[in-house]
């Protein structure tokens, strides 16, 4: 797709338009970073209207060029590009940049303004996401055929670059041989500090070009025919990602801001804006001015790339007649929808099965693989502990592009923003493995995946001092209560292996949010369902278990999670056993109950007994809420330490007869 203005001069106020919709939107609302946009408007102005792929009237087409702005604080840049080309952002959108309730924040939200693909801003994280959704259109196109065949273009800052995350997902992509993965590197020399040689004077194009990337540079980020060959040249270079480092510069026509800090993230403030606006021969009046030639050319633009859309249409539609299985699979898949008898080999766990849930978890994995075909993910570097291959798949490698074991490498940050990645494209139902306490590297990845809502299924295993001789370097105390503090994100510690099976089809029925499961290393006794409530009630996140107050109150209420279950439960019935009316709570999600009503709450923890005893092997932080004031919590407000996890168990107070004790204690 290529719609080429012939007229130079026309050329020049199409970009003028994007740099001044900036500046303008900045300016009123006396808060943003017109720096970027200033400064990439030719690169941005290039790739909309010769080379992506889009439909304004349908953002979600499934085939379409994914556009990432990595560097989100540019977001009036996307902005600007998205109302010229017709999506449905109009100037008073613009105008109402970073305001109560509009559909210009701050940073791209996914979800809330029609044409981001993803939430960015945390810088770096979007050249990550942008590596997981071209995971996704290979994975794509190699199980669905040709019905799936778009670029993923992706642009970065000084700022992106310095930052961990992309360095790994880059390794990763060149790894992959990621061919359809285009990296156009906005290097303007500025960030907030001042100029990158203060800190950042190595070669970025030769460290891309070791990760296996095909590089290039264009010398002139003003020169349209430059950017023009180079993206062309990326689309030609089937075998790497490409890699396209575009000389910018920050501010570019202002006077006495171009390549200035002082550029990136303030207003140039009302004279400089009149001083660049006079050097650029653009109006002062009126502000957000768009010349009609100029709206004309950039709607051509996107009726043409929306032209593409009418064309793979038909192709889609008589791909439809000739293969109506794998296009209802197809259908499933872009619904987040699972297919019927999906759920018919699950595995059922009896009493003589002493099972880790971590095992319990790869049996379900391999249950549903065959029913769900775009069921795809894997673990960094632990996929043997974790228990996440699916068995008989190809991984996912350039050589086999349908396999659906991906190797992440030792990378968990850019593993969870690539799973991101493969959640925002659509299609894929993603999960990613790795250590519990490992979560302290993907926190920030995590983190979005709430914000967007999207349903990427975190595998972590290892979940307790039940590591063992590991030590307090690998056993999470304080993760579990991070993750509920979290808002929208699920958390679910399953009991023992049939909860664990329930926890999967509760994360796989979850099409709006990302599900934890946090599982044991160590062999857990599978419960007595029938003489105990069923697994499923871990749907309601806290249920009982047991009780034996015979319709009445509780005298007292046991309440665990996890691994915690199995010694809470031998206390009950010891309790039980002397006449106690004691109930067993099984708390597997404090999230997921906080979301029934009051009736269910007060049902499972009746606001009359006060007698509460929670145990769980992590903080206490955040169990004052279900316990009370009268309430008392086993936890371990401490790290661990090394030694077997039997041990660690018993010298911490993780046993029934502390849990008796404590329970004896508060109804004396």
């Amino acid at each position: 797709m290529s719609t080429v203005v012939s007229d130079p001069a026309l050329q020049d106020r199409c970009i003028d338009t994007i740099r001044f919709l900036a500046v303008d939107g900045v300016q009123k609302a006396n808060s943003g970073h017109p720096g970027m946009p200033m400064g990439a408007a030719a690169v941005a102005y290039t790739l909309f209207t010769r080379h992506l792929r889009y439909d304004p009237a349908d953002p979600q087409w499934p085939n379409r060029d994914r556009f990432v702005l990595s560097a989100g604080h540019a977001s009036m840049l996307l902005y600007s590009l998205l109302h010229l080309t017709g999506y449905d952002l109009t100037l008073d959108d613009l105008k109402a940049f970073r305001q109560w309730g509009s559909r210009t924040p701050g940073h791209p939200e996914y979800g809330h303004t029609a044409g981001v693909e993803t939430t960015t801003g945390p810088l770096g994280q979007g050249v990550a996401n942008a590596v997981g959704m071209a995971v996704a259109e290979r994975f794509l196109a190699a199980t669905y055929g040709d019905v799936m065949d778009h670029y993923t273009y992706v642009l970065a800052g000084d700022g992106c670059m310095m930052e961990g995350i992309s360095s790994e997902a880059a390794s990763f992509a060149g790894h992959q041989q990621l061919g359809k993965l285009i990296l156009l590197y906005d290097d303007n020399h500025i960030t907030i500090d001042g100029s990158t040689d203060l800190a950042f004077t190595e070669d970025v194009c030769k460290r891309y070009e070791a990760y296996g990337w095909h590089v290039q540079k264009v010398a002139d980020g003003n020169d349209v025919e430059a950017i023009d060959a180079a993206i062309t040249a990326a689309k030609a270079e089937t075998g790497k990602p490409s890699f396209i480092a575009v000389r910018t510069h920050i501010g570019c026509g202002s006077p006495n801001k171009q390549d200035k800090a002082a550029a990136h993230g303030a207003p140039l403030g009302a004279d400089e804006v009149k001083l660049t606006k006079e050097t650029c021969a653009w109006p002062l009046d009126p502000e957000f001015h768009v010349p009609d030639e100029v709206r004309e050319a950039f709607r051509a633009a996107g009726k043409q790339a929306a032209e593409a859309h009418a064309e793979w249409t038909r192709k889609y539609e008589a791909w439809r007649a000739a293969d109506a299985a794998r296009a209802a699979s197809w259908d499933d898949a872009w619904a987040h929808a699972l297919p019927e008898g999906w759920d018919a080999d699950l595995p059922v766990f009896t009493t003589e099965d002493k099972v880790a849930t971590r095992a319990a978890s790869g049996k379900v994995i391999n249950a549903v693989a065959p029913h769900i075909p775009t069921l795809m993910g894997g673990s960094a570097d632990l996929a043997p502990s974790n228990n996440t291959l699916i068995k008989d798949a190809p991984d996912q490698q350039a050589a086999t592009p349908g396999g659906r074991n991906v190797r992440w490498g030792v990378r968990e940050l850019a593993m969870a923003a690539m799973g991101n990645g493969l959640a925002t494209h659509g299609g894929i139902r993603p999960y990613v493995a790795t250590f519990f306490v490992f979560v302290d590297y993907m926190r920030p990845a995590m983190r979005l995946s709430a914000l967007m809502g999207l349903p990427v299924i975190y595998v972590l295993t290892h979940d307790s001092i039940g590591v063992g001789e590991d030590g307090p370097t690998h056993q999470p105390v304080e993760h579990l209560a991070m993750l509920r503090a979290t808002p929208g994100f699920i958390d679910l510690r399953p009991a023992d292996a049939n909860e664990t099976v329930e926890a999967w089809r509760i994360a796989l029925q979850t099409a709006d949010a990302p599900v934890g499961l946090m599982l044991t290393r160590q062999n857990l006794p599978t419960i007595d369902r029938e003489k105990y409530a069923p697994a499923s009630g871990i749907a309601r996140g806290a249920y009982v278990m047991d009780d034996a107050s015979d319709g009445g109150a509780p005298d007292v209420i046991l309440i665990a999670s996890g691994s915690e279950v199995a010694l809470a439960l031998e206390a009950h019935e010891r309790l039980v056993a002397e006449g106690v009316r004691s109930r067993l709570v099984n708390m597997a999600s404090m999230r997921l109950f906080e979301q029934q009503d009051a009736g269910y709450r007060e049902s499972v923890l009746p606001p009359a007994c006060g007698a509460r005893v929670a145990v769980e092997a992590g903080v206490t932080l955040g169990w004052d809420r279900w316990i009370g004031d009268g309430g008392v919590v086993i936890g371990i407000d401490h790290f661990g330490a090394s030694a077997p996890a039997g041990t660690l168990f018993q010298e911490f107070g993780f046993t029934a007869d502390n849990v008796y004790a404590r329970a004896k204690a508060l109804l004396a």
